[in-house]
């Protein structure tokens, strides 16, 4: 009997220390990618090299999402407005929602479906045929030269990307209300600048810098901690996108609260 409870206490407090010390792990594994940042400065090279892997390779898939929401929410408020009259504030509700919170929401979860996933199986890959333990060998630091430019590439890409997304969802419910509800041109326009204030652009783009920063923090420390050869590799990338999307709507319930908090 008291081997049974003895067994199950020392399972339960597996079971309590296992997020404990993983969430310990993910710190300690923040914090060496962020003084490698800085100190040596991340490589020119390396990073251009991840800009244009999270900016350029992601552009057309923003712009479609952009243009797809867009256009839906031009035809959803639509509806709603003309039953007020008031379709010439269709623009201003999809830029106020688009800069707030749909534009990095989405962009986030296109970023890190395309981007992070990529992130994760190639530092995976590197990690189960022991390339990372060889570049320690090598007296090459994998979070200087692995980690450190990705993660800076992603914050910096996330902003531009989410404003890509702004524009062109924005521009797609401008040509759905000039085109299905006689919406005046200077009067959607003037509605825009009426509801939408730079704080609420720039609200946006605070959250698109944390999303940047979680969904590649998190893939690459999926990809960095794999093991298991191919299988664990398919986990890790499979487990960097389902944890950055659950973090990421927890940050972005979190960020609001405060911005409305203290705005």
């Amino acid at each position: 009997m008291m081997n049974v409870v003895n067994r199950s206490i020392a399972a339960l407090g597996a079971f309590s220390l296992e997020p404990i010390q993983s969430f310990g792990k993910f710190l300690i594994f923040n914090y060496e990618t962020f003084k490698r940042t800085f100190y040596p400065p991340v490589s020119l090279i390396l990073l251009i090299r991840q800009l244009e892997f999270v900016g350029n390779r992601s552009f057309m898939v923003i712009v479609l999402a952009g243009v797809m929401v867009g256009g839906i929410f031009g035809f959803q408020l639509g509806e709603i407005f003309r039953i007020f009259g008031a379709e010439s504030m269709m623009g201003a509700a999809a830029a106020y929602t688009l800069s707030r919170e749909m534009a990095p929401v989405v962009g986030g979860f296109l970023v890190a479906g395309r981007a992070g996933s990529a992130m994760a199986a190639e530092i995976a890959i590197m990690r189960v045929n022991e390339q990372i333990d060889a570049m320690g060998v090598m007296a090459v630091n994998p979070y200087n030269y692995l980690i450190a430019p990705r993660v800076l590439a992603s914050v910096i890409m996330m902003p531009l990307l989410t404003s890509i997304f702004v524009i062109s969802g924005v521009f797609t419910s401008f040509i759905v209300g000039i085109s299905f509800y006689d919406v005046d041109v200077g009067r959607f326009i003037e509605r825009i600048s009426w509801v939408v204030e730079p704080s609420d652009v720039f609200q946006g783009l605070q959250k698109a810098v944390v999303f940047g920063l979680i969904l590649s923090t998190v893939s690459c420390y999926k990809g960095f901690f794999a093991s298991g050869g191919a299988k664990g590799v398919g986990q890790a990338t499979t487990s960097s996108v389902v944890a950055s999307f659950v973090l990421i709507l927890v940050s972005d319930f979190l960020i609001t609260y405060l911005q409305y908090k203290f705005s």
